[in-house]
C-alpha cells in the first residue's frame, strides 16, 4: 500500500486484539485493519473519534468512506471563512499522520471567529464526503455539529503564521510538536523505536532493562553527571541551623545535670523501698534525659556545609552511601545478562556532562545496546550491519508518507539515502587502512581540519570523506588503536589494537561503536590498571571473567544520529522530544 502504514494500523488494532483475548486477528479482523477494500472506518481506541490516518491515508484518499458520519479531533493547521462568512474552510489535524483533514463548518453551527485561528482545537461530528472535481483532497467533512472548542488568542499564541525555524522552536519545547515537521520527526522517532524492538525480538534477543544510576563509568571518561542528596541535605541542615541554632555548652551541662538528678531520684525511691510502679515511672525520667543528652550532643556536632572525612566528601552519608551517576551506557550491566542468556539488548536514555555546544551533542539522549555471548568481532559487524538496514527498510515501508515530507522540506536526499543503506553492502577496512586512505587524500590535496596520522581518534570529517566521498556508502572501521578506545574492548594479538568497530554512513558520520569484549581476566585487570581506573568499582564486572568467561561482543548506536541520519536534519537538538545541552533543561 503506497499510502497506508500497515505498522501504524495494526498498533492501532493491537489493544483491541488483546482486549478480546485473541493471539492472532481473524481474516475478516486483519481486513479492517488494512482497510483495503474495506468501506467502513476504524475508531481509535479509548477515545470516542476517528483517527484522521484512518481516514485519509486509504488506497483511495478516503473517499471510499463518503456518506459516512464520524467523530474527529484535532488541531486547527489553517483556517479561512468563505461565501461572505457563511461558512469556514479548516485544515485540521490529530497528529496521527502528516495529512491534514479538510473541515467544512457553517456558520449556524459555531462561531466562525473562533474556529478558523491556528491551533484552536476541535472535536466535531460530521458526514463524509466527495469534494467538487479537481480538488486535492479526496474527501472532506461537513460538519453537523461542534463537541468541543480549545480557543485560541491568536494574539498571544506562541507559533506565528510565518515560517518557523527549528532553532526559533527551541525556545518553545511545549509547542513544537504542533509543527509539521517535528510532528513528522516524531513518528519517525517512533518507527525507528518499534523497528528495534522488532529486529531483536526478531533474532532471539532478550530486552534487558539496566539501570539509570550507576557507581560504574562505561567510559572511563570522568564525564558523568553525579546523583547525590549532600547537597540538597547540605542546604536544609544550613536552613535548619540558622532557624533552630545548635546547644550551646551551657545547654548540655545543664541536661547532663538533669540526668544525674533524675538518676538521684531514681536511687533514693530504690532505697526506700517504693512502689515498683513509682520506681519505673522514675525509670523512664532518666531515660527520657539521657536521650536528650544524646540528641543535644549529636546536634552540636552539627557543621554547615557537605560532610568531610580526612579532606575529603563523605560519601558515606550520601544517599546511596557511596558515590553514583547518572550512566553513560548500559554496556557494563547487560554484559551481565548476556553472559547468561546469550543474545539481549537495553534501549533507554543516558547522560555525558560533556560541556560540548555543537550539532552533534546532547546531554542526554538514547542508546540502543545489544549483547551478543559466544561471538567475535565479525559476527558483531554483520549484526551492526543487519541491524542499520533493517531500520532503513522499515522507514521505506512503514513511515514513507513522513520520509516524502522530509524530503520535500529538509533534505532531497533522504529517502534516496535510505535505500542506499538499505541495499548496499558495507565497506570493511581497517583502522590502519582508513588512515593511510586519508592521508593519501591529503598528499593529493584534501585539505582537513585535524591531522591525519595513526594514532588519532577519527574526527567527524574523516568519517564522512570515508563514506561520501571515498566509497560513497556505510564503511565499518575495525581494529583502532587501543589508547583511544574503552578498557573492555579485546586486545588483539599486536599488542596496539583492539577489536572495536565503527559504523560509519554519509550524512552523520559514526552511528554504531562497539567491540569484541575482553574475555580474560588477566588482560583486562591490566587494562584497568593502565589506564589509571580504580578496581574495586569493576570487582563485579571482573566476576565475569572469573566465573564462566566467554567471548562475547556488542554495540551501541545513538538513537538520535539514526533519526538525524534518516531525516536529514542539522541538529541533534530538533530530533529529541526535549533536548538537554549545556544552559538547557526546559520542562
Amino acid at each position: 500500500m503506497a499510502a497506508v502504514s500497515s505498522y501504524l494500523l495494526w498498533r492501532e488494532f493491537e489493544f483491541q486484539l488483546q482486549m478480546a483475548g485473541d493471539s492472532m486477528p481473524s481474516s475478516a479482523q486483519l481486513a479492517k485493519v488494512t482497510l483495503s477494500d474495506d468501506s467502513s472506518v476504524l475508531k481509535a481506541e479509548f477515545s470516542d473519534r476517528v483517527l484522521i490516518r484512518s481516514i485519509i491515508s486509504r488506497p483511495d484518499g478516503g473517499s471510499g468512506l463518503a456518506g459516512q458520519t464520524v467523530r474527529i479531533g484535532g488541531w486547527v493547521k489553517t483556517g479561512r471563512k468563505a461565501d461572505k462568512d457563511a461558512f469556514a474552510f479548516l485544515e485540521l489535524n490529530d497528529g496521527s499522520c502528516a495529512g491534514n483533514l479538510q473541515v467544512i463548518v457553517k456558520a449556524d453551527k459555531y462561531d466562525l471567529g473562533q474556529l478558523v485561528q491556528t491551533g484552536t482545537c476541535l472535536s466535531v461530528d460530521g458526514m463524509l464526503k466527495l469534494p467538487p472535481d479537481g480538488k486535492k483532497q479526496k474527501v472532506e467533512l461537513d460538519v453537523e455539529k461542534v463537541i468541543h472548542v480549545g480557543p485560541v488568542d491568536p494574539a498571544k499564541y506562541p507559533l506565528p503564521k510565518t515560517r518557523l525555524t527549528l532553532e526559533f522552536l527551541r525556545d518553545r519545547l511545549h509547542m513544537r510538536s504542533r509543527t509539521n515537521t517535528i510532528s513528522a520527526v516524531t513518528r519517525i522517532r517512533d518507527a525507528l523505536a518499534f523497528a528495534t524492538h522488532s529486529f531483536f525480538h526478531k533474532h532471539g534477543f532478550l530486552y534487558v532493562q539496566t539501570p539509570i544510576i550507576t557507581t560504574s563509568d562505561c567510559e572511563g571518561a570522568g564525564e558523568m553527571f553525579q546523583v547525590t542528596t549532600l547537597i540538597s541535605g547540605a542546604e536544609k541542615l544550613e536552613k535548619d541551623l540558622i532557624e533552630n541554632p545548635p546547644p550551646s555548652e551551657a545547654n548540655i551541662e545543664a541536661a547532663k545535670l538533669n540526668v544525674k538528678q533524675r538518676g538521684d531520684d531514681v536511687a533514693q525511691l530504690k532505697s526506700a523501698k517504693e512502689s515498683k510502679q513509682d520506681i519505673d515511672a522514675a525509670v523512664v525520667e532518666l531515660k527520657k534525659a539521657k536521650d536528650n543528652v544524646l540528641k543535644l550532643e549529636e546536634r552540636s556536632k552539627l557543621q554547615p556545609g557537605i560532610p568531610r572525612k580526612d579532606g575529603k566528601v563523605d560519601y558515606t552519608q550520601d544517599f546511596f552511601a557511596r558515590q553514583a551517576f547518572l550512566t553513560v551506557s548500559g554496556q557494563l550491566q547487560v554484559e551481565s545478562y548476556a553472559c547468561a542468556l546469550s543474545s539481549v539488548y537495553t534501549f533507554g536514555p543516558t547522560f555525558r556532562a560533556e560541556n560540548s555546544h555543537t550539532s552533534r551533542h546532547l546531554a542526554e539522549f538514547w542508546m540502543v545496546e545489544p549483547e551478543i555471548a559466544f561471538a567475535e568481532l565479525e559476527d558483531d559487524m554483520n549484526c551492526a550491519e543487519a541491524y542499520v538496514k533493517f531500520l532503513c527498510q522499515w522507514l521505506l515501508d512503514e513511515c514513507r508518507e513522513d520520509m516524502e515530507f522530509m524530503a520535500d522540506k529538509i533534505d532531497k536526499t533522504c529517502i534516496d539515502r535510505l535505500a542506499m543503506v538499505a541495499k548496499t553492502p558495507f565497506k570493511r577496512i581497517s583502522y590502519t587502512e582508513a588512515v593511510d586512505l586519508l592521508i593519501d587524500a591529503v598528499k593529493k590535496g584534501k585539505k582537513f581540519e585535524n591531522h591525519v596520522e595513526w594514532g588519532i581518534d577519527l574526527a567527524s570529517e574523516h568519517e564522512r570523506y570515508l563514506t561520501e566521498v571515498l566509497f560513497q556508502k556505510p564503511v565499518i572501521v575495525y581494529n583502532y588503536p587501543k589508547g583511544i578506545k574503552a578498557f573492555y574492548m579485546r586486545l588483539n594479538d599486536d599488542l596496539k589494537t583492539v577489536a572495536a568497530m565503527d559504523v560509519l554512513v554519509p550524512k552523520v558520520g559514526e552511528l554504531i561503536g562497539g567491540s569484541q569484549r575482553e574475555e580474560r581476566y588477566d588482560v583486562i585487570i591490566s587494562r584497568i590498571e593502565e589506564m589509571g581506573l580504580p578496581v574495586e568499582p569493576y570487582e563485579w564486572y571482573l566476576d565475569l571473567r572469573r566465573f564462566g568467561t566467554v567471548k562475547h561482543c556488542g554495540f551501541g548506536l545513538g538513537f538520535e544520529r539514526m533519526v538525524l541520519f534518516a531525516t536529514g536534519i542539522d541538529n541533534i537538538r530538533d530530533v529529541i522530544p526535549f533536548p538537554r545541552y549545556p544552559g538547557r533543561a526546559d520542562l
